[in-house]
């Protein structure tokens, strides 16, 4: 149920912000899209700045691994099957 609340609490923010921003809604395709591409993004900054203020690197690998697959959407690369050169997916 949870979800569900913070769903519908988030939509409600955002409508409010569209409303602020005089932006009509539903927004036309590409202002949508590049909304939605600002969400993934920006709920990946959590987590960049949770990992810097612990002291721990922003390295180019981490970034990869970690964020990519969030904002595109690709499952993560199966490292150990690289390593062994195993090419099938993982089940």
């Amino acid at each position: 149920m949870k979800p569900y609340l913070i769903s519908l609490l988030m939509g409600v923010l955002a409508g409010v912000v569209y409303a602020l921003l005089e932006v009509r809604s539903p927004a036309p395709p590409v202002v949508a899209l590049l909304g939605l591409l600002g969400m993934l993004i920006g709920e990946q900054l959590v987590p960049a700045f949770r990992r810097k203020l612990s002291g721990e690197p922003l390295t180019a690998a981490w970034f990869r691994s970690e964020c990519v697959p969030k904002i595109t959407g690709a499952p993560p690369r199966d490292r150990a099957a690289e390593k062994t050169g195993d090419k099938r997916t993982p089940q």
